[in-house]
């Protein structure tokens, strides 16, 4: 499929089951391989600060087992990008932080924090990085993530996940549209993800502009009950056919 939209699995809340008990199982590093084998473009992991799910040592081991591309979801700050540094991911994607959140609750404002964003995303570059930033789909933060000097974008989508139904989650998918059409023109790549599910995917999947979902909580949840290759083969099925209709 020539237009065909890649598939990023976040596998933090593999190792939220394994933390609320302790040990060792179950392994998001093993959850991280078999969606790798089910057809998964990418694996996603957040190093949150308090440690709360992924761990410094599956970082470590997802670095050097992992045959398709790491993407490192991190904070700012001087820690995470010495961790970063140490490791090389193929990608770092930036994103806001609170220790009291469940999980990210919105975009990070690189157009309030650009001038301390754009030596933190120099030096990634310049360690062979692709970074990418976690944002609003709004015009102003991609315009700042461009010039802070980040190649890529990916939109929150949890507000149009969160949407009833009808014309108010029909004016979130119009937004994200227009971001991501933004972002080709001024020659970013715009990725998507947050909260998506077998019944939001469809309409986000088929916005052209957009190269990359990275999904991880729902197909986690749906693994409980079906396995990975099953939850991820629908879910990319549901993403080709997206893409096959527009």
């Amino acid at each position: 499929m020539a237009n065909r939209i890649r598939l990023g699995v976040n596998v933090d809340h593999v190792a939220t089951v394994r933390n609320a008990r302790g040990g060792i199982h179950p392994d998001p590093v093993r959850a991280a391989l078999m969606a790798a084998d089910a057809g998964a473009d990418g694996i996603t992991a957040h190093l949150r600060e308090d440690r709360r799910h992924i761990s410094d040592d599956d970082i470590a081991r997802l670095r050097t087992q992992l045959h398709v591309p790491l993407n490192l979801e991190m904070a700012a700050t001087p820690e995470m990008l010495e961790i970063a540094l140490r490791h090389r991911p193929h990608a770092v994607c930036l994103v806001p932080e609170k220790r009291a959140e469940k999980t990210t609750e919105g975009g990070l404002d690189v157009a309030g924090q650009h001038i301390n964003l754009t030596p933190f995303v120099r030096e990634l570059i310049g360690a062979g990085i692709r970074v990418s930033m976690f944002i609003e789909a709004d015009p102003r933060q991609l315009d700042a993530s461009r010039s802070a000097g980040a190649p890529v974008v990916e939109l929150h989508t949890g507000r149009y996940c969160e949407a009833a139904p009808g014309p108010e989650r029909i004016k979130y998918l119009d937004r994200l549209k227009t971001a991501a059409a933004h972002a080709a023109n001024i020659g970013l790549e715009c990725h998507a993800g947050h909260g998506l599910g077998y019944d939001t995917v469809g309409d986000v999947a088929a916005i052209s502009n957009l190269a990359e979902l990275n999904i991880g909580h729902f197909l986690v949840g749906e693994a409980i009950f079906v396995g990975f290759p099953a939850a991820i083969g629908r879910m990319r099925a549901l993403m080709d056919a997206a893409r096959a209709t527009h």
